[in-house]
């Protein structure tokens, strides 16, 4: 693949939920980027070049600046513009705050060991981690979703596309046990998302990248 000198480079991987919501803001913003898949097993020496810590997502700006965490990407993305149409803005509200927080901290920690089981010397067993999870995201979540059909409010915010693909990930570790939870409008907002253009473009195929 070559690369266009005056396009964002973004390294990513297509199921990382980190490199999802990168790709997802980086739509909604409009911002051009070119994406190189990453296999995660064989990463790019150019990748580790830039970001020795070998996780995706980075963007390489063509500047030469590099964005190593999503939620810089994210910011980066929708105030290119001035965030024109709020996404960000809406995103900072101290109930979204600590939404994003739950989720990248308490829920990402149980999701793991809840997600990976064989990967964690751990005595709780995944079944707790589940619910440790629902109890530190998705059970606020459904309160604040009750109110409201996105964390935006009627439109959606950066907030959203921030969480959503951790929520997915959970939900489709056992489904029919997801599917159980007393969280409907969690439910509801998931399945949209799902069905979103804005998810579908974010989630093509992409050939690997070997450079």
């Amino acid at each position: 693949m070559s690369l266009d000198l005056q396009t964002s480079l973004l390294y990513t991987y297509r199921r990382c939920p980190y490199a999802m919501r990168a790709r997802m803001a980086l739509l909604q913003a409009g911002v051009a980027y070119q994406a190189h898949e990453v296999s995660l097993r064989d990463k790019p020496p150019a990748m580790l070049a830039l970001s020795p810590k070998g996780t995706v997502p980075v963007l390489v700006l063509p500047s030469g600046q590099v964005f190593e965490q999503s939620m810089d990407i994210m910011r980066w993305a929708f105030e290119l513009r001035g965030d024109f149409d709020g996404w960000w803005a809406r995103a900072q509200t101290p109930l979204n705050q600590s939404l994003w927080a739950r989720c990248d901290a308490d829920f990402k920690y149980h999701l793991d060991r809840y997600k990976y089981p064989q990967r964690f010397s751990d005595a709780l067993g995944a079944e707790h981690h589940a619910q440790q999870a629902v109890a530190a995201l998705l059970e606020p979540l459904e309160a604040q979703l009750q109110d409201h059909v996105q964390l935006g409010g009627a439109t959606p915010c950066a907030a959203d596309i921030g969480i959503f693909p951790f929520v997915r990930q959970f939900a489709a570790v056992q489904p029919e046990g997801f599917e159980a939870l007393p969280l409907p409008a969690v439910k509801a907002w998931l399945a949209g998302w799902l069905q979103s253009p804005l998810f579908e473009v974010a989630m093509r195929k992409l050939p690997t990248s070997i450079n």
